[in-house]
């Protein structure tokens, strides 16, 4: 088992390259974590991998730790009303004449929010063909994942069946039992890694969409406040936040404003209606 000494030094490495707090609870999850990295690299004790990691002049080895400590939950579809949003939002920009739409899921995991989003977008418009979507993740690990773009079955259950059918290759012999994401979705989708406490960000603004669900409940609210303002500047006037229904803005001294629990909106300035613009300026 780690010691505190040892437990206290990751917990402040940990927070100063990632901004994840730590609680003094977590222990056992970061014995084992780091346990895995320590058999891969022959390392003996927990205090020898901690000054392995600080010596590591490249910074790998730091990136293998933030992948090991980063909690990665996701599937297709989570949290549901939030897509609906999106539907409503493209097909009212669409109307209104906006040619394009730039999204940025800043936490994406294995890569289910982001095709679920440009599901969603596909079903939407009637021309989604300069929509895209930039996704990032502190984790090369599962950004990996998501660019392979390969999901078993037992993760396609919230995908309804004609979507499916659409936008998924369903595998056969060896790859029997998987389901492959098609061109139409991955084009849409460029993958980035983005350490969110580490701004700017390399995201060409303004956005119309942030998708930061999930994430900010892992930090403390010095990064939570440095994160909220650096998405309302790459946010276009009339542009949205939105975060995970566990989370909320209240008491963050936000310059969001909060359209419905867990939606927030970058208010356009002079304008009864923030979400109505046309695309002739960009």
């Amino acid at each position: 088992m780690i010691d505190k000494q040892t437990f206290d030094r990751f917990r402040k490495l940990i927070y100063r390259e990632s901004g994840i707090t730590l609680k003094e609870n977590k222990e056992s999850l970061v014995s084992a974590r780091v346990a895995k990295r320590m058999r891969v690299l022959n390392i003996a004790t927990y205090r020898e991998y901690l000054d392995y990691v600080s010596r590591d002049k490249d910074g790998n080895e730091l990136i293998h730790l933030l992948d090991a400590i980063s909690t990665n939950v996701t599937h297709f579809f989570r949290e549901e009303r939030h897509f609906e949003v999106l539907a409503d939002l493209a097909r009212q920009w669409e109307s209104e004449g906006r040619r394009s739409l730039r999204l940025w899921c800043a936490a994406c995991s294995t890569g289910e929010e982001p095709y679920s989003l440009a599901m969603t977008l596909h079903e939407a418009l009637k021309d989604p063909r300069d929509a895209k979507i930039i996704a990032s993740d502190i984790s090369t690990k599962v950004l990996e994942k998501a660019q392979r773009g390969i999901y078993e079955a037992r993760h396609m259950e919230n995908v309804p069946h004609m979507l499916l059918a659409r936008y998924f290759q369903k595998g056969c012999g060896r790859a029997d039992g998987l389901y492959r994401v098609k061109a139409v979705l991955r084009d849409m989708v460029i993958f980035r890694r983005i350490n969110l406490i580490a701004p700017p960000y390399p995201v060409r603004g303004p956005l119309d969409i942030i998708f930061c669900r999930n994430v900010m409940i892992y930090f403390d609210n010095t990064i939570r406040k440095q994160l909220l303002s650096s998405m309302h500047e790459m946010l276009r006037p009339g542009g949205y936040l939105i975060v995970g229904h566990a989370e909320s803005l209240s008491g963050m001294l936000s310059p969001f404003k909060s359209v419905e629990p867990s939606v927030y909106i970058k208010e356009a300035v002079g304008s009864e209606k923030p979400g109505a613009r046309g695309d002739g300026d960009r």
